[in-house]
């Protein structure tokens, strides 16, 4: 039987280098000489606080944030946080962005001539529950061309952060919808070389929160290392 610490090497052990070559943008910002370990201080072992009034109903439901309708299929979309224990991580500050259905995002920077959505930031936050369970209700992302390599399009995926006991303690990672034919051409999938730690950042179809005529359900759960003090 693995233990706790073995299964977090073997996790360490599938995130992908620092620098991937596919992966063009990689190497203007990998680092260039030994990491250094800098001692933690009080401000950065204790906190976030995240209190229930930090985050309303809106802040989890992207489709309801303006005044209209925002354009595109409706997705929930759903899951668990819990440490490699598998103890449920509670109230866990989890935020999301993505593009919206048209593979556009609300940024200056993207220049992709698609048409913005004025219902729709892409940005989203909750707050997990006491089962570490957490809940989005958004628009399905969609694919778009970032220029890396000739023809590059990304997959749709979303963005998530997710915060641990501290600030120094989080995650960004990016969750993907399964079957996507643009994942054996997408480098920043393709750099983590293990083909099931690949598989971990794909989501699966869930019936059980699909929403009859409404949105169809996708699950996503997350394990992160370090698992947070159960807060009193």
């Amino acid at each position: 039987m693995k233990t706790r610490l073995s299964e977090i090497a073997d996790a360490q052990r599938a995130d992908p280098p620092y620098d991937v070559p596919e992966y063009r943008s990689s190497s203007l910002r990998a680092p260039k000489r030994p990491l250094l370990l800098i001692p933690e201080t009080l401000s950065e072992t204790t906190g976030p606080v995240f209190g229930d009034d930090a985050v309303t109903e809106l802040d989890g439901d992207l489709t309801r944030q303006h005044d209209g309708e925002p354009l595109g299929e409706r997705i929930v979309v759903s899951g668990r946080v819990v440490g490699t224990d598998g103890r449920p991580l509670r109230r866990t500050l989890i935020e999301i962005w993505q593009a919206n259905a048209a593979g556009r995002y609300v940024h200056e920077s993207d220049r992709h001539p698609a048409p913005l959505d004025p219902n729709f930031t892409g940005a989203g936050r909750v707050l997990t529950d006491d089962d570490g369970r957490y809940r989005f209700t958004t628009i399905k992302p969609g694919a778009y061309p970032w220029r890396n390599h000739p023809n590059a399009w990304r997959p749709a995926h979303i963005h998530l952060s997710l915060f641990g006991r501290a600030f120094t303690e989080r995650l960004v990672t990016q969750m993907y919808f399964p079957g996507d034919p643009l994942f054996g051409a997408d480098p920043i999938f393709q750099s983590i070389r293990d083909p099931k730690a690949r598989e971990l950042l794909v989501s699966s179809f869930d019936w059980e929160t699909t929403r009859p005529e409404w949105a169809l359900g996708y699950r996503f759960d997350v394990v992160l290392g370090l698992t947070p003090e159960d807060p009193d």
